[in-house]
């Protein structure tokens, strides 16, 4: 069984997607897609953008979702690789359900380009922040969490693999919490370059705006089901989605434990599609003696 996994943010590079387009039509047709649905030439961003103007939430969702999907069509067209469930590290749910046929392209595009500007600015810039901590097991960490918090808001908001757990939440309160990480003997405990605190508390008129937004999507069945990061577990019922993907602004990206639930359900391979290896390597740790492979441009996909 294979697992089509899709990336999120802090995947992004200057030049993304330009080698897709060059040698595939249904890459460039993916590119004009985007453009036409967002208004602005989203492929000039990827392929001449600088790194600061990718960086900005706004730009970054949107572009690595389109990346990901021209390398999903590329794949499609060139292979007969189909995937038993698809999955994606935040933003990637979003490609995810484009994989499964569950939302369409065009109005993911648009309303991942809403969600980057409602998450940015739901909170001021340089008032809340991230921390990556390695080497402190979930519980405890939960409790560090807790002892440093002092009314201020910071708690786990991404389960990436056993040992890697990234925290959010109030500047202060985070940058409290690698100074006691250190103390407690994380092996590293560092601030991420990241504009505001997803996946926390503090997203929540985020969260507001995006489910007023959602309402303008419509939903269709699905090809394959998706492991959703809120609960770690396969859904196709089309009147979740928009549910999960509202709840999934604020709650923690539980991605070492969706792995581990794919590959109890009999996945053997997990093919990362999109620009990076930031899954691909989580995959290897988590998944241990699964086939991992990825593609984001012709070198990768003459592997397959």
């Amino acid at each position: 069984m294979d697992a089509f996994l899709f990336p999120g943010q802090g995947s992004q590079f200057p030049g993304m997607g330009r080698n897709l387009v060059d040698n595939f039509t249904t890459a460039k047709l993916v590119f004009e897609e985007a453009c036409d649905a967002l208004g602005f030439d989203i492929a000039a961003l990827c392929f001449s953008g600088s790194e600061a103007e990718l960086k900005l939430t706004a730009n970054t969702q949107p572009a690595i979702l389109t990346t990901s999907i021209a390398a999903l069509r590329v794949l499609e067209q060139e292979t007969d690789l189909q995937p038993s469930y698809a999955a994606g590290h935040s933003l990637g749910e979003y490609s995810a359900l484009v994989c499964a046929g569950a939302l369409s392209f065009a109005d993911t595009v648009r309303i991942v380009r809403q969600r980057g500007t409602y998450m940015q600015e739901a909170v001021p810039v340089g008032v809340g922040a991230m921390a990556a901590i390695m080497g402190i097991e979930r519980s405890e960490l939960e409790q560090l969490c807790s002892d440093v918090a002092a009314g201020e808001v910071v708690a786990p908001a991404n389960f990436n693999s056993p040992g890697q757990i990234v925290i959010a939440g109030h500047a202060t309160a985070v940058d409290r919490a690698i100074t006691l990480a250190k103390e407690r003997g994380a092996k590293r405990a560092l601030p991420l370059p990241v504009s505001a605190p997803f996946h926390s508390s503090l997203m929540e008129p985020a969260a507001k705006r995006l489910e007023a937004a959602l309402q303008q999507v419509s939903v269709d069945n699905f090809s394959c089901p998706v492991v959703g990061n809120v609960e770690a577990t396969p859904y196709q019922e089309q009147e979740r989605v928009k549910l999960l993907l509202v709840e999934q602004v604020c709650a923690p990206v539980r991605w070492d434990e969706s792995i581990l639930k794919m590959q109890q359900l009999g996945v053997t391979r997990y093919v990362e599609i999109g620009p990076g290896k930031v899954l691909s390597g989580l995959a290897k740790r988590i998944a241990k003696g699964s086939t991992v492979q990825n593609i984001c441009d012709v070198e990768s996909l003459k592997k397959f």
